[in-house]
């Protein structure tokens, strides 16, 4: 009997790690089953796993957060945690970026690997690689010629931070882009911006520089289908890349404010066209648009470009205080790469965490950890 009992205590214990192991058995699972087991494995880790939850994740994930906000303050935030483990609710460039700044012993998870970044996709080191040869070839990259340096958004690969670090650029975020741009001024006659082109001509044309004096660059177009006398005459090389979200956000639509809404204002990031922001009232990043919200008097109202899951949370937190906020897109604008961090692949990963198992750990390698950083760092500077 006894020899019984032993057989069927070791076939549970070897089921629940089968089912532990398999995302598939989560999967198939709804929603609120999840609420439960990732508070009971969070209670079991305790504080050796900080939660991170990005502001486009969606409401089912990132109440469980211990922290949100953007990419660079969830990374910084966790890195100066005792967190053994970060799991980041966002994308892969996030979770990239929190590698580069964890302390030696931090492991960084992504609770799904196919949660990436429309935009950070958009460059490829290989392509910035060809890119940026083609540009020495016509002696751009010269200081005789004025210099040229390479600035990349946050919204990156560590690949692409670790190209601009070692070739004396940085990288930079939506609320620092100016300031950027002014420390590469002050050292180079011209800027290769990338992945992003409207953060980019936004923050270029906002600090005086003419559209004639931007060009954009297409890697899959031979020499950025740009002819030699436009790249010389550029101040500024934008890539051909942007966010899937905010592209979607178009003038008609801030008109359609104008009409229908009078007086209300429209806020908008700079990740969108930069006809919409022409139209908008104010521009500014995510923590920006919050802050301006946050400090708008009472009766105020807002159409907001952004992520629509951020645009409701606003609504939701601002409407006691008697602000008033919606998308300026009826459709709504949904990430679908965030979207994909679901409670089940939260709970699949804390209940591998409880049972000793780190799976879709995120590892920069040291060489690319290394020049990411100087990038960062210098960003740190600019700041």
């Amino acid at each position: 009997m006894n020899g019984l009992m032993e057989e069927v205590a070791a076939t549970a214990v070897a089921d629940r790690v089968a089912d532990t192991c398999s995302l598939d058995n989560y999967l198939s699972q709804p929603d609120h089953t999840m609420d439960a087991r990732i508070a009971t494995a969070r209670a079991a880790l305790g504080t050796d796993v900080v939660l991170l939850g990005h502001h486009y994740q969606r409401d089912e994930v990132i109440r469980f957060a211990d922290y949100t906000g953007d990419s660079y303050k969830l990374s910084k935030a966790a890195a100066e945690t005792n967190a053994k483990y970060m799991l980041f609710c966002g994308v892969h460039f996030m979770a990239e970026t929190a590698d580069i700044l964890a302390q030696p012993w931090q492991q960084v998870i992504l609770p799904d690997l196919n949660a990436g970044c429309s935009m950070a996709d958009m460059a490829e080191i290989g392509q910035v690689e060809d890119c940026w040869d083609s540009l020495e070839r016509a002696g751009l990259t010269d200081e005789a010629s004025g210099g040229l340096i390479p600035l990349t958004y946050m919204n990156s690969a560590a690949s692409i931070k670790a190209f601009c670090g070692e070739r004396g650029g940085l990288v930079c975020t939506s609320s620092n882009a100016r300031g950027a741009f002014e420390w590469a001024f002050a050292r180079a006659g011209k800027i290769l911006f990338l992945p992003d082109q409207h953060l980019g001509r936004n923050t270029a044309f906002a600090m005086g520089i003419p559209r004639e004096q931007m060009v954009v660059w297409d890697p899959y177009q031979i020499n950025g289908g740009v002819s030699p006398d436009r790249l010389k005459a550029a101040k500024v090389i934008l890539w051909k890349g942007h966010c899937s979200v905010h592209q979607r956000f178009l003038p008609e639509h801030v008109d359609r404010v104008r009409r229908e809404e009078p007086g209300m204002q429209v806020i908008v990031h700079p990740e969108c066209r930069w006809e919409v922001c022409q139209k908008a009232d104010a521009v500014g990043s995510t923590e920006r648009i919050i802050k301006c919200i946050e400090d708008a008097p009472e009766g105020s109202s807002f159409a907001v470009g952004t992520e629509i899951h951020l645009v409701n949370r606003l609504a939701k937190r601002f409407a006691p205080l008697g602000k008033r906020v919606i998308t300026l897109d009826d459709a709504g604008c949904l990430c679908t790469t965030m979207y994909r961090i679901s409670p089940q692949h939260l709970a699949w990963a804390l209940e591998n965490l409880v049972e000793g198992r780190v799976v879709n750990r995120i590892k920069v390698e040291d060489d690319v950890k290394q020049w990411s950083r100087v990038a960062l760092d210098r960003m740190l500077e600019i700041s």
